[in-house]
């Protein structure tokens, strides 16, 4: 393979040496196989192309001081995609059959687990599609699961760094009886527009807030959103947010450390009352967040341009954790033998 500069990794995709892949057929899931191609074949009545058949996860594996390759929480990625597989009836995969998988997907390609104290990682994506034909509105009779990999760089290339955020009214991410709960595509095509609105006015990402009443905070950008004032960490509750594996683990954390933690609503006007502002998810961990606009009356809500103390503790212990440097506590990582 050609050198990988691991210091100078972007978040995007470069091939790697294989794949695992797994059909349902029959009203039962088959042998695992392993794959060197990036393509699939896949007829042109596919339900994942027509009618959004499709989920997927984010996961990530590290190198340690030691080492050993470690996965984080692999066990919250296979039940979310159970859930995310039922809500658009999808078959579930095992979580037997999920691990299996992602492990073999690691252990074929070990080479590119990108070495300790590069600040880089191996990012996992498990991805289950609808491939049955059909031309009515109905689920699949077969599908395909897959898990692929590739070594990625920080999300953000100014990496744990305050970003700016653009609150919106425009556009909605997810309905709150909708999908906006499980990890399907569908939430992120509706997200594009947005995107770019907020990148071609100077802003990381976007700041939705609740599609019923447009009074509280909901997702940021792909991610969760959090808020600290009073040493307590707080994070949106609604119907329409995906639950976040890292928002959850920070959450724990928080309370580990002696924080106080809230998950309830929470109305745009305390945006004024936080201390520290963030965005969380497994690309990027948190992404502090400098300051927050309002496209609508142009106020500002500012946080300072350096993450602050608690964001900053929480970033570090839980990279520490993922890394192997510091004791894992809660039982979260397990060691790619």
């Amino acid at each position: 393979m050609e050198k990988i500069n691991w210091n100078e990794l972007p978040f995007g995709y470069i091939k790697t040496d294989y794949n695992v892949r797994c059909y349902y057929r029959d009203g039962k899931w088959g042998e695992i196989e392993i794959s060197s191609s990036e393509t699939i074949n896949i007829h042109i009545a596919a339900t994942s192309l027509h009618y959004g058949q499709e989920a997927f996860e984010g996961m990530k594996a590290f190198m340690g001081k030691d080492g050993k390759v470690r996965l984080f929480r692999w066990e919250e990625n296979a039940t979310r995609m159970q859930k995310s597989a039922k809500g658009i009836m999808m078959p579930e995969l095992p979580t037997k059959v999920f691990k299996n998988m992602v492990t073999k997907a690691i252990k074929l390609n070990t080479r590119f687990v990108p070495p300790y104290g590069s600040g880089a990682s191996l990012y996992i994506r498990p991805l289950l599609i609808g491939t049955g034909a059909e031309v009515g509105v109905r689920p699949a009779n077969e599908y395909l699961f897959i898990i692929f990999v590739t070594p990625v760089g920080p999300y953000f290339k100014e990496g744990f760094k305050p970003v700016d955020m653009l609150l919106t009214r425009e556009f909605d991410r997810a309905a709150p009886l909708g999908t906006g709960s499980i990890k399907v595509g569908g939430n992120y095509a509706a997200s594009l527009t947005s995107m770019k609105k907020a990148h071609d006015k100077g802003f990381a990402n976007v700041l939705y807030l609740d599609a019923k009443e447009k009074k509280y905070i909901d997702e940021c950008g792909p991610a969760n959103f959090f808020g600290i004032k009073d040493n307590t960490y707080i994070t949106p509750e609604s119907s329409s947010i995906l639950p976040s594996i890292t928002n959850n683990s920070l959450l724990k954390l928080a309370q580990h450390l002696g924080y106080k933690t809230e998950r309830r609503a929470v109305p745009i006007e305390e945006l004024e009352t936080f201390e520290e502002a963030g965005a969380c998810g497994t690309a990027a961990v948190i992404s502090p967040i400098k300051r927050i606009v309002d496209d609508e009356n142009g106020f500002e809500y500012n946080y300072g341009s350096e993450p602050g103390p608690i964001s900053s503790l929480l970033f570090k212990k839980l990279q520490a954790i993922q890394l192997g440097d510091e004791k894992d506590e809660f039982a979260w990582v397990y060691i790619v033998e």
